[in-house]
């Protein structure tokens, strides 16, 4: 019992802590993590097993960690999912260093022909898609970048092309298993496949990008189309090739991310895990920036790891460890079964709202982490199928997060991004739209999983 209260406690100090943002995220989980450590698991339980289970360092020596259809993770530090993470993220550096996001913004801009409502569509298309394979933070990142360059020379306001790329981005990165970081924790967690994710959560986002496309465009047509003519017509903007300054680099890189892409669309048929992915990409990435741009570019790269983030997510999945070896994600479980009656229809509207709702306040990645025990324990309580369960909770925590500016990681960049760039974008002006826009794609998913499992 005092195991299961302390446990409570860290956890919940921690979250209010990552709620407040008073200190580095990093900082909190991983003084979190140490402290179940030690004062659960030590003091508490007496038990170094726990906490060897914890740390789980043993996965890194065993087969199927690199090779192998099943990579179902047990309770401790997903490794899988960090060394996924980290070889993306390298990916993306190299990819940014080659020029290739400013390549591809441009090129849609010459594509149609300039014109900013057509342009708007592109890039949330473009949004949408790059987040099924890259962190959406980082997509978010250059594409808020570059549509602050674009605006200064085509003479509009960026702010409701941010607000679509920064919704559009979430909403894609829930289509895949690597397009958001709840989605990589789920899938590495119960051992659910690229195709999975597209099969299911895939299918619901489609639907849900339609949705938007319209209500965006609803919402910016008139606006964008006004400034246009203020303009006198669209204004032309630097040539799409003066974005590639190493030619060979570029299409070494970009040779990179398609190999990604492939791997990561047959890993169930090659056995490859993610983790495995993540080291090659990364291994490649590092070969084609020494090769081309030489040892200091090298370094750079490496150095363009936010490592603050693979250190969040360590000190996080040590703190859920505490809450799930305790028995108090058992306890959450049996409420959630009990209040819903055990109907299973109930339960998968109270795990997307619940995770939606949740998800707009507070960090969507520690959610994703706590509840997939969760899930777990309900699934075998009410014998249910827990794939169900799996993407109510994907499409909640990564579409939910889009209601408010904190949200989401990639709501927080993308509206610094633009208030660095002279644009700010308040609280007010951004529920204005994403709010709406987050209860229709939320509307239009519960009545999907409805349609399609229930």
């Amino acid at each position: 019992m005092l195991a299961q209260v302390i446990a409570i406690c860290i956890f919940l100090g921690m979250f209010l802590l990552i709620i407040l943002d008073q200190f580095e995220r990093h900082i909190i989980t991983l003084v979190s993590g140490a402290l179940v450590l030690i004062l659960v698991f030590g003091v508490c339980m007496h038990s170094p097993a726990a906490i060897w289970e914890a740390l789980n360092l043993r996965s890194f020596f065993t087969a199927s960690f690199w090779y192998g259809a099943g990579e179902e993770s047990t309770a401790g530090i997903n490794w899988s999912t960090i060394l996924f993470i980290a070889g993306m993220m390298i990916m993306v550096e190299g990819l940014g260093k080659a020029g290739f996001f400013r390549w591809l913004c441009l090129s849609l801009a010459k594509l149609v022909h300039y014109h900013v409502v057509p342009l708007l569509i592109c890039f949330m298309c473009l949004s949408a898609v790059l987040s099924m394979f890259i962190d959406s933070i980082t997509v978010v990142l250059f594409l808020a970048t570059v549509t602050l360059e674009l605006a200064q020379t085509m003479k509009f306001d960026p702010v409701p092309m941010i607000l679509s790329e920064i919704f559009c981005a979430n909403l894609g990165g829930a289509a895949t298993m690597c397009g958001d970081p709840p989605n990589i924790i789920i899938g590495t967690s119960l051992g659910y496949t690229f195709f999975d994710f597209i099969e299911n959560t895939g299918a619901i986002v489609a639907v849900c990008f339609a949705a938007v496309a319209v209500y965006f465009w609803l919402c910016f047509r008139k606006e964008l189309l006004r400034e246009e003519r203020a303009n006198g017509g669209p204004v032309v903007c630097p040539e799409p090739s003066s974005a590639i300054t190493d030619r060979r680099a570029f299409g070494a890189s970009a040779a990179v991310f398609l190999l990604a892409v492939v791997l990561l669309v047959t890993h169930a048929q090659t056995g490859l895990t993610v983790a495995c992915i993540g080291v090659i990409v990364a291994a490649l990435t590092l070969l084609v920036m020494a090769l081309s741009h030489g040892r200091a570019t090298v370094l750079e790269v490496i150095r363009g790891v936010d490592y603050k983030t693979l250190l969040f997510f360590i000190g996080l999945f040590v703190s859920v460890c505490g809450l799930e070896k305790t028995g108090v994600l058992e306890i959450i479980a049996r409420f959630i079964t009990n209040i819903s009656g055990g109907h299973v229809a109930t339960i998968v509207v109270i795990i997307l709202w619940l995770s939606a709702v949740t998800s707009a306040f507070v960090d969507n990645i520690p959610f994703a982490a706590t509840m997939i025990p969760v899930i777990r324990s309900i699934a075998a309580v009410e014998g249910m199928d827990v794939g169900v369960l799996a993407w109510a909770l994907s499409l909640g925590t990564d579409l939910g997060g889009n209601a408010t500016p904190i949200g989401a990681s990639a709501n927080v960049v993308g509206t610094s991004v633009s208030a660095k760039g002279g644009y700010p974008i308040g609280w007010g002006r951004y529920c204005k739209y994403c709010v709406p826009a987050t209860i229709l794609v939320m509307a239009v998913s519960t009545v999907c999983l409805f349609l399609r499992y229930l």
